[in-house]
């Protein structure tokens, strides 16, 4: 059995007002999402940036502290 899916225009009139609020923020976010997104490019100004750290850390130490440094 099939269910028909309502039109999206239809679905945001049947919502309360404060829902409506929360699905604007959802759909501005994933529109600066998408606007980033095919904006940039990706990035590699960073290569070679811990050149120093070498001695110091292995790859493995470094990811650890870039989640310390990132809050993970």
């Amino acid at each position: 059995m099939s269910v028909a899916l309502k039109p999206l225009e239809e679905l945001v009139k049947e919502l309360t007002p404060q829902a409506r609020l929360e699905l604007r923020d959802f759909a501005e976010f994933l529109w600066h999402k998408q606007k980033r997104a095919t904006k940039q490019g990706l990035r590699q100004d960073w290569a070679g940036a811990l050149r120093e750290q070498r001695e110091q850390y292995t790859s493995v130490e470094l990811q650890h502290k870039a989640n310390e440094w990132r809050g993970d």
